[in-house]
């Protein structure tokens, strides 16, 4: 359990064992794959470069491909709340929020949402950051990749 409360200021999550130790142990062994292939070039060598730069490309993917999965439960989760919080006038315009903005605003709560959602339409913001640097009333997501 989280003992400190989720805010714009603590709320990227980041998980010491892959951003930090796996992602530079595959960078790591990349540079010194690129070092033994132009000490002394062969076969194996330049294989552990392609196996580096594989390492490297995978830890990227699976990150950015876990993200784009979890934006999409986002998107459909954050639809169904503004169909069940907005009033009347804003309910056609929900499909023309973009998928960044609705990740954005699901860090409001339920009161300031109706509003905040009518600003991001009417002015309009795109940026995530700037939506999240909105928000007065925090509404924590822990479960999240």
């Amino acid at each position: 359990m989280k003992s400190e409360i989720q805010n714009y200021q603590n709320h990227r999550r980041y998980i010491f064992g892959y951003h930090v130790v796996a992602g530079l142990l595959a960078i790591a062994f990349l540079v010194y794959a690129v070092y033994a292939l132009i000490a002394d070039f062969s076969a194996g060598s330049l294989f552990d470069v392609f196996l580096g730069v594989a390492l490297v490309m995978l830890g990227f993917y699976a990150r950015e491909f876990a993200v784009k999965a979890q934006d999409r439960v986002i998107r459909l989760e954050e639809k169904l709340r503004l169909a069940r919080l907005l009033p009347g006038d804003l309910q056609p315009r929900i499909d023309s929020l973009s998928v960044g903005q609705l990740v954005a605003l699901r860090f409001a709560s339920d009161a300031e949402l109706p509003e905040l959602t009518r600003k991001v339409l009417s002015d309009p913001i795109t940026d995530r950051e700037e939506i999240k640097k909105l928000i007065k009333n925090w509404r924590p997501d822990d479960c999240r990749v």
